[in-house]
């Protein structure tokens, strides 16, 4: 297979960069493709081989093994206790996959293939543009955890529409779910049609929206949280979504960051329930720098993600559980490296969760082993289903 997929044209014009990258890339191909279901083998030599390389280089050829199925598939039974109708959509478990990996829609098959109960691809900006200088992504793998400064380094709309128009359209994806999260252009200077031209793009192509004001590498981009800014722009796009020329019209939901004050929280509580946003995803990434952190990379500025996340943006789930009564789907993200991770961010009022950078230090097959915990913990505690767990650990007032 391997020997069929290196002499394709195809591979050679679209790789021929990565192959450059020398043995240790052409061995993490490998070691995936004839190894797949060797997951001693996948944690001994694969990840070890990634974490030699440099951040972005072992992100590029995650994607690329992800596109091109040289990932293991996961071999999951379907339950019922993980199945959930939200957002109305079905959802076969709650486990997605965060915004930030797959950038530029090129894997979402592969991504899905991996057990990934829903897939969010981007953040998408409507132009094309680079992001920030390199270096601008770092380990820190004494804390399990990842600095990065992407800045929302996009191929754009139409690059993006191209490869995401490939896919079934939603309702024909086999029980597949496709986010697509939407951001603005670094030197744009009409934020609100950033965000409606994205609506419009693609509004008939995804199971759902994401408008993401929270990313910390975009200059300006957190300030259009606070009231003022959220309700033109959340009435805007919803407008857009609105008026979309089809019949399907996905759900929109707010991603906000985890540094916000009690009041910049009850102020984004007031907008999503007055415009009522369909839901939120809860949280980005923080600027904060835990005095636990010991890795040397600590002090790069962007946005941190990892374990050291979790137990922040957890409250910030509880919080927005509870200020929004309940009433609005949360997806939760931050720290998730396992199943008792994902079941604390649903108790605390998370219907769904995603996850990131786990991946980054346990692989491919985390995806499995944390569906399979969370179904063993929802059984030990004596719930039917996700959604009679959710906000177990919330009080609401």
């Amino acid at each position: 297979m391997l020997r069929r997929l290196f002499a394709s044209k195809n591979f050679k014009k679209k790789f021929g960069d990565l192959i450059k990258v020398g043995t240790g890339g052409t061995l993490v191909f490998a070691g995936i493709n004839i190894y797949y279901q060797n997951e001693k083998f996948y944690n001994t030599w694969v990840m070890p081989l990634l974490l030699s390389l440099d951040p972005e280089t072992a992100h590029t050829l995650a994607v690329k093994a992800a596109q091109y199925h040289l990932v293991p598939e996961a071999k999951l039974r379907e339950s019922h206790l993980l199945r959930s109708k939200l957002l109305n959509l079905n959802f076969k478990t709650p486990i997605g996959l965060a915004a930030g990996f797959d950038k530029q829609g090129e894997a979402v098959k592969g991504l899905w293939r991996m057990g990934f109960g829903f897939v969010e691809v981007g953040s998408v900006t409507p132009e094309p543009q680079p992001g920030n200088p390199q270096p601008r992504v770092f380990r820190l793998i004494s804390d399990s955890a990842v600095i990065n400064r992407y800045g929302f380094n996009s191929e754009g709309h139409e690059a993006v529409f191209a490869r995401l128009s490939q896919l079934p359209p939603p309702g024909r994806r086999g029980g597949a779910i496709l986010g697509i999260n939407l951001g603005k252009n670094k030197t744009s200077e009409d934020h609100v049609k950033d965000y409606t031209l994205g609506v419009q793009k693609f509004g008939p192509l995804a199971d759902y929206l994401v408008v993401n004001v929270s990313s910390p590498n975009t200059p300006g981009l957190r300030n259009l949280q606070s009231q003022e800014h959220l309700e033109k722009l959340i009435e805007a796009v919803m407008s857009a979504r609105d008026s979309l020329p089809t019949t399907h019209r996905p759900p929109l939901l707010l991603k906000i960051a985890p540094d916000l004050t009690e009041a910049d929280m009850q102020d984004i509580a007031t907008v999503v329930l007055q415009k009522k946003v369909d839901g939120l995803i809860v949280t980005n990434t923080t600027v904060t720098r835990p005095s636990s952190l010991t890795s040397p990379e600590r002090g790069e500025v962007g946005g941190l993600s990892g374990q050291p996340l979790k137990d922040l943006s957890t409250r910030m789930v509880k919080e927005m559980y509870c200020l929004t009564k309940g009433q609005v789907p949360i997806i939760g993200v931050g720290g998730v490296a396992c199943g008792s991770d994902a079941y604390e961010k649903i108790r605390a009022g998370a219907s769904l969760v995603q996850l990131y950078t786990g991946l980054v230090y346990h692989g491919p097959m985390l995806v499995a082993r944390i569906t399979e915990e969370l179904e063993l913990l929802l059984r030990q505690d004596g719930f039917n289903s996700v959604a009679e767990a959710v906000g177990a650990d919330a009080h609401i007032k």
